[in-house]
């Protein structure tokens, strides 16, 4: 396969991926508003914290985290690179490539996503309707995730999706996890409160992963979501999950034996998988639930920088990304 039609099949799904958390997450957050005062800060700029761009929204918005800037910034803003709407259009340029590669209903669903954003921004429904445009956004992605998994036989352009989604997908679960962390470690008198509560639980609906960890675990105790989010093996959306499958793929795409690695991407990304394996939340909170997912972080990152090195021959400069804009 030439490494521009692997560049451009792995972030498609990066990025569509991508526009369906933010999606979530937002959705998520419209819910948990009803249960507090309604259009403060506080219940807005953890979202804003948890893409790692806040300087950039300070910059066009100032410390003004309403809810109607964020999900303009979130959302439909054309200059920012990671918006649903950017993100979407940079998917739909990359399905573009590689038409000949995808199935075409995996390029007619992108590009209905991207129709539906293109209108939103004239009809402004994401703030007349949020809760259905939301909603949508994210069936839209559920839809094409199912699509991949059942419209493209399995060769090396599938598996090099399954990678860009799985490593977006395990960097967004880290990201929340560690801003929610950090904004909802409470005060002695709410532990345990039903505030507290609420908050762990928007934590695992940001995730899908509520009403699972309620069949597996009933009560929403702080270190049993943590422990779930970062280390089940079972959990489709748990970091371990995500990188573990990262991993299949990758050993898919290099055809490499077991035990052994071909390319650095193999090496660090099998270095990752066997520090979650080896670790459990005890380690975790021993070195810092936040330094260890900060770590994690930068580690992720590099993975994705080692996948561009050894496959795409080009510095991963996508991580950083400049705007896409929609005509």
């Amino acid at each position: 396969m030439l490494s521009r039609v692997a560049d451009s099949i792995y972030w498609m799904t990066r990025y569509i991926e991508r526009a369906e958390n933010i999606a979530r997450f937002i959705n998520v957050n419209l819910n948990l508003s009803l249960d507090m005062a309604p259009n403060i800060s506080s219940a807005w700029q953890p979202l804003v914290m948890t893409t790692g761009d806040y300087e950039i929204f300070k910059k066009r918005y100032g410390t003004d985290y309403s809810r109607e800037n964020v999900i303009q910034f979130l959302a439909l803003d054309r200059e920012y690179g990671n918006s649903i709407i950017s993100c979407v259009a940079a998917a739909r340029e990359n399905a573009r490539s590689v038409r000949e590669i995808i199935s075409s209903t995996m390029w007619e669903q992108i590009n209905r996503s991207y129709l539906l954003l293109k209108d939103a921004t004239k009809s402004g429904a994401a703030n007349k309707d949020p809760h259905r445009f939301f909603k949508d956004i994210t069936a839209l992605g559920h839809m094409f995730t199912g699509l991949l998994q059942t419209t493209i036989s399995r060769g090396e352009a599938f598996h090099f999706a399954l990678l860009g989604q799985f490593l977006e997908r395990a960097d967004k679960t880290s990201r929340i996890l560690d801003v929610k962390y950090f904004m909802l470690l409470p005060t002695p008198e709410n532990v345990n409160s039903p505030y507290d509560v609420i908050q762990w639980g928007a934590v695992l609906k940001s995730t899908s992963g509520l009403e699972i960890y309620r069949k597996q675990f009933h009560r929403i105790v702080p270190k049993q979501v943590c422990d779930f989010l970062i280390f089940d093996p079972n959990f489709p959306r748990s970091i371990h999950c995500c990188l573990t499958n990262a991993k299949w793929a990758l050993n898919k795409i290099t055809d490499t034996p077991r035990n052994a690695v071909h390319n650095p991407a193999e090496k660090s990304l099998g270095r990752l998988c066997a520090d979650l394996y080896y670790s459990d939340i005890d380690d975790v909170i021993s070195a810092g639930m936040h330094e260890y997912l900060d770590d994690l972080q930068t580690k992720i990152n590099q993975v994705g920088i080692d996948i561009s090195e050894a496959f795409f021959k080009m510095p991963d400069n996508r991580m950083e990304q400049t705007s896409v804009q929609v005509q």
